[in-house]
Parts: structure tokens; C-alpha cells; sequence
């Protein structure tokens, strides 16, 4: 048995999973042409009648290469994902669920295919800018503006190149379940025919594609004087492949059936007089709650959280206990608290590391107060894919950190020879070490060089550049490159050496490179981010009553500003927000600052309190209180 590089065996790896501090390489980048049977064959489904003449239909989903697919819009980045913490449950022999942040675009690329049974989506509903815009993060906002580049179009293709990823990591017996209202889910649907199948919509009931089309129906508000009250959403089910899950959901009866006594399970399946659970559950749900009052135990403070009640049918609906559940816009962690609730596995992700803070902390709450009492519960990751925590990067081990950097830089380590760490294309690539603090000296730019004239690609080819990569670089080293190059004039013992730090727009150039002429904007994947100073003030101002303020916390990342504090006023080994703590806003959109709390009772009492940052940074404080 063999010894990881982290120092546990193989065996040990593979079953406790990523750990804080790991770094995952992405699968290795092939660029090929699109499969052909990428998209369903319904040429009939698509032809207009020959009467009509030659009447151009367009049969491919928007924004679709018949080559590329939509990597010729959306060009395929591949980039680490940063293990940022691990929350166990004392299960560390279980494969642990994973929560991302990051484009979930990019994300969906580099995870398996046909690996989910359901998918589950709750995307923007293309109902106006500030409405879907709910956490405020920079990488949100940026998100948001592509979206509604372009209008509906510009929304399509965005949503297109997703769902396309979805069919991909479904198993062949998976479903997805969209959810949408009447704002886009008309046009929507028509790009899922052309990606996932017509489905049903053909007249053969086995064929993959389209199943059903949900009305989630609810009450409440005002009354409209010019329209009809718009009170139902849309929630379009469609499935991989011709057979799928599908577990049969029940309805209690209504009054009026019981009294009649009209209960009985008729047909020749079930002539022994069987009673049935109840009404089996039709397309048409009023009976699933919404959340609309404040003061409900499961709001979290945004609009468009949904119910757990309404997930937890599609989850009961299409999956069994152990099967994979997703959901890449996560949010406030609505179908991860199901699925880890009812026994499932998950994954999700959110382009709002606010989103992915709430949710953690309502993962680990949930497993706390409920789910852990009743199975055992996987851990879960918290990964981070495009912008990465540099103090915890700077705390890795160095070769793990020389890893991160080469791929992050598309350089390869396989071949590398003493003193070079790897390649990038033909040039050899050195990287310094993981802490800023260790800059570049004179002594590591004349090892590198003197590991360089010892190739053959300096021998025979007269390959004479080469790459170091580090956090900072010392005067000195600066002043040895150059004399180095000087030799060029002179000596053909010279060596030319592109010094680059790892923080500086130069290190993600290959990144912003692949987007230029396209839909895509890269220029600020695989950037760095500091984590905010965080400084709490308190005071006592009545019995076992204490106000707290963290407006001294200083923000590290430049021009960035706090968007999200939570507070833990119970604090042990893991965060755990109090409820109503989690995501609490002043007025109807200003991050508060300030919290108060009235303990249960006196003592010593350790508090917690994380706050994160529009740029993706996150503090934590913890300290120690004397309750009176």
C-alpha cells in the first residue's frame, strides 16, 4: 500500500474523500468536436409539412456550434478546485456531498458524466435585473449582466449552455426538474425539446425528453385591476433517457371522498380490496406551501427561497434513498437540506459565495439539530473553482502548492527534471514557495537557470526561456534575470527568464485569452482573494442581553465592501448560525452591521461571527463572553 502526497494511503483517500487544504486538478482539457448524438434525433418532430414550402425551422438549441457545441460561445476553462473546509460529522469513511462556488458553468465541466439521478434547478426567471440579484456579490452581479445581455436571446444561450451540461451528467434513467415562471418558461421549454427530447410531446410515451409540465399553484396578495392574478409557477420534468424513476406520490383524500367512502383501490391489480395512501398527486400542486410569512421557521431572508415541502416531493418523486441530487443554483440551500435530510447524496453549487455561506451553515444546522440523530451523515466539502483563498493557498504544503500554480497556469509537471517543476508548452516552468513572505532570491534564479542548461532542449533545441512563477520577487532576483539576459549580447551561455507573479493579470492571461471574440468574459477567473480582518465590539445593555457590532471589521480585497454577516451565539467545533442570524439584512437590501441577542441563560458563553465580502472573501471571530 502507497502513501499519498497528502500522507495517508491510497486506500485511506479513497474512501474519506478531499480534504481541507486539497487541491483537485481538473480532468485533462480535450479539445474535440461535438459528439453526434450530443442532441435528440427528432428531424420528423421538427419538419414543416411539405405544402408549406421551404420554411426555415430552426431545429438547434440557441447559441449551438455544430461543431463546438457551445464551447465556441462559452470556451472551456480548466482551473483547480480549492478544498476551503470540510465539515464532519463523524463519518470521515463516507464519500463526502460537495458544495461549490463558482460558475456553474465551469463547475458542471469538470464533474463526471452520468453521475447525478436528478437534477433540480430554480434558475433566474428572467423577471428583471434587482429582482433576481439577491446576495450582491461582484461575481453575481457580473453574472446577471450576461444574462440579460441581448434580451431573451442573450438569457437562452446563457441558460442553454447549462442544461446541455445537466444532460450530460445525468444518468440515463435521470430526470431534471426546471423550475420557472410565466416569464420565460414558454421559450424555455422549446430549447429543452431540441436539448433533452420532445418526450411525450411526440405521441410515445417512452421516448427521452419531455414528461410534464408542473403548475405549483398558491394565494395570496392583491388583486389586480387589468389582469387575471398571476398565481402559479411552472416546473418542466424531463428525462434523460425512455425509462426513469418515478415513485408515486399521494395526496391526502379530500373530506368529501372520505365521507363518501371512496377509498378503495379499484382494478384487477388490486382485487383483494387494498386501500389506497390517497389521491395519487397530479400535474396541478395547490397543496404545497409556499413561503410567504416572515416569521416562517424556514425563511432566510430572500424572495425567491422555495419550500422544502415543494422539493422534497420532486426529490421523493424521483429518486430513492443514496441516489445523487443537484442543484447548480443552490441559493439558500433549499435541495441540499432535503437531500441530505431524506438520506440522498448531493451536489450543489451557486456563483455567490454569500449563497454557499448560508447554505454550509444551514447544512451543518440541519445535521445538528435533526438529520444527524437519525442516519449518519456524509461530510461536506466547501470547494472554491476561479477565485481562490490565497491565505489558505499560502498555507499548503509546497508541493501541493507547486501543483495548484502549474495547473492554474496550463503547465503540466509530468517530465520535469531536477530543479524545473514543470512545463508549459516547451518552456520550463519553476514556481517559488507558498508563502508570500519566501520571495525570490538571486540564489533560486541561478539554480533555475543552471537546471535549465542541463536539458536536452537547451542542448540540442537552443530552447533558452523559461517561466518562475512566485508570489513576489526580491530585487535582487530581478537584477540576476537581467545579467542573464545580458549574456545574449555576449555569451551563449545566456538565459531569458519572464518572472511572473502569481496575483498579477499576466499569471490568468491563457484565461482571458479564450474568451476574446466571444459571448464569454474571463478577465476575472483565477484571482485571489484575502479573507476581511474581522473585529467585534459588544456590550451589555440588559439582563443576558448583549449588542454586538462588527463595523470595525477591515476588508483586505481591494474596493470591496462586507454583504453578509452571521452570528453563532452557541459556538463549538463547527459554525452554526443562531436561526434568524444567518443572512440578516437592514432595511430592505443594507447588510447590518449590528445584532442583538439575548442569551437563555448566564455563563461563559463562545460566540462566532463570519462575515463575508462582494469580492468572495470570508472572516471568521470567535471569542469568549461572560453572560450576566
Amino acid at each position: 500500500m502507497t502513501r499519498s502526497k497528502h500522507g495517508r494511503t491510497d486506500e485511506e483517500h479513497s474512501l474519506s474523500g478531499p480534504q481541507k487544504g486539497d487541491f483537485i486538478p481538473p480532468p485533462e482539457l480535450e479539445e474535440r468536436d461535438e459528439r453526434p448524438d450530443a442532441l435528440p434525433a427528432q428531424e420528423e418532430f421538427w419538419r414543416p409539412p411539405t405544402r408549406f414550402g421551404s420554411v426555415p425551422v430552426e431545429k438547434e438549441p440557441l447559441g449551438w456550434d455544430r461543431r463546438r457545441g457551445f464551447r465556441k460561445l462559452f470556451p472551456q476553462v480548466m482551473l483547480p478546485f480549492q478544498v476551503v473546509e470540510r465539515v464532519s460529522f463523524g463519518h470521515p469513511e463516507l464519500e463526502p456531498n460537495r458544495l461549490f462556488w463558482g460558475d456553474n458553468l465551469h463547475v458542471m465541466r469538470q464533474l463526471s458524466s452520468e453521475s447525478i439521478d436528478l437534477i433540480y434547478i430554480d434558475p433566474p426567471f428572467f423577471s428583471g435585473r434587482q429582482y433576481n440579484v439577491i446576495f450582491g456579490d461582484q461575481n453575481e452581479l457580473r453574472s446577471f449582466s450576461d444574462i440579460w445581455e441581448g434580451g431573451m436571446p442573450g438569457y437562452l444561450i446563457w441558460l442553454n449552455a447549462r442544461l446541455y451540461e445537466m444532460k450530460r451528467l445525468l444518468k440515463k434513467t435521470g430526470s431534471i426538474y426546471v423550475h420557472l415562471d410565466w416569464h420565460a418558461v414558454h421559450y424555455v421549454k422549446i430549447e429543452m425539446d431540441r436539448i433533452f427530447g420532445i418526450g411525450a410531446g411526440g405521441g410515445d410515451r417512452r421516448t427521452a425528453g419531455f414528461r410534464n409540465e408542473i403548475a405549483w399553484c398558491y394565494s395570496g396578495g392583491g388583486v389586480p385591476k387589468t389582469e387575471f392574478p398571476r398565481k402559479h409557477d411552472a416546473i418542466l420534468w424531463y428525462t434523460r433517457g425512455s425509462s426513469w424513476v418515478f415513485n408515486t406520490q399521494y395526496r391526502p383524500y379530500s373530506e368529501g371522498t372520505q365521507q363518501r367512502g371512496r377509498t378503495q383501490v379499484k382494478g384487477k391489480y388490486f382485487e383483494s380490496g387494498l386501500r389506497a395512501e390517497g389521491t395519487p398527486v397530479n400535474d396541478w400542486w395547490p397543496d404545497v406551501k409556499k413561503i410567504t410569512s416572515p416569521t416562517d421557521p424556514e425563511k432566510i431572508g430572500y424572495p425567491t427561497q422555495k419550500s422544502e415541502e415543494l422539493v422534497e416531493r420532486i426529490v421523493r418523486v424521483a429518486t430513492k434513498e443514496g441516489d445523487v441530487v443537484a442543484d447548480f443554483f443552490i441559493g439558500g440551500g433549499t435541495t441540499a437540506a432535503v437531500a441530505q435530510r431524506l438520506g440522498r447524496r448531493w451536489i450543489a453549487s451557486d456563483q455567490s459565495r454569500v449563497a454557499v455561506a448560508i447554505t454550509a451553515d444551514r447544512l451543518t444546522r440541519q445535521v445538528e439539530e435533526q438529520t444527524g440523530k437519525l442516519f449518519p451523515v456524509p461530510d461536506f466539502t466547501v470547494e472554491h473553482w476561479g477565485v481562490y483563498e490565497a491565505r489558505r493557498l499560502a498555507d499548503a504544503p509546497a508541493d501541493q502548492f507547486r501543483a495548484f500554480v502549474l495547473r492554474a497556469f496550463g503547465a503540466v509537471a509530468e517530465g520535469a527534471e531536477t530543479g524545473i517543476h514543470g512545463y508549459k508548452g516547451a518552456l520550463p516552468v519553476w514556481v517559488g514557495e507558498p508563502s508570500p513572505k519566501k520571495a525570490v532570491t538571486a540564489a533560486d534564479v541561478q539554480a533555475f537557470a543552471n537546471a535549465m542548461r542541463k536539458t536536452l532542449r537547451y542542448k540540442q533545441d537552443n530552447l533558452r526561456d523559461g517561466i518562475m512563477l512566485a508570489w513576489a520577487f526580491r530585487p535582487d532576483a530581478m537584477e540576476a534575470a537581467e545579467r542573464l539576459r545580458r549574456l545574449e549580447q555576449t555569451d551563449l551561455n545566456f538565459i531569458r527568464l519572464d518572472m511572473i507573479r502569481i496575483d498579477e493579470p499576466r499569471f490568468r492571461q491563457h484565461i482571458a485569452v479564450l474568451s476574446e471574440g466571444t459571448k464569454a468574459d474571463y478577465s476575472n477567473f483565477l484571482t485571489f482573494v484575502q479573507p476581511p480582518k474581522v473585529e467585534v465590539g459588544y456590550k451589555r445593555i440588559a439582563r443576558r442581553t448583549y449588542a454586538f457590532d462588527v463595523s470595525e471589521t477591515v476588508v483586505l480585497n481591494a474596493g470591496a465592501r462586507i454583504i453578509n454577516v452571521q452570528w453563532d451565539f452557541d459556538y463549538s467545533k463547527r459554525f452554526s448560525s443562531t436561526p434568524g442570524y444567518s443572512f440578516v439584512r437592514k432595511g430592505k437590501n443594507e447588510v447590518a452591521l449590528t445584532a442583538q441577542y439575548e442569551f437563555p441563560s448566564g455563563g461563559t458563553k463562545r460566540v462566532a461571527c463570519k462575515v463575508q465580502d462582494d469580492m468572495g472573501g470570508e472572516g471568521l471571530w470567535t471569542g469568549e463572553i461572560e453572560v450576566k
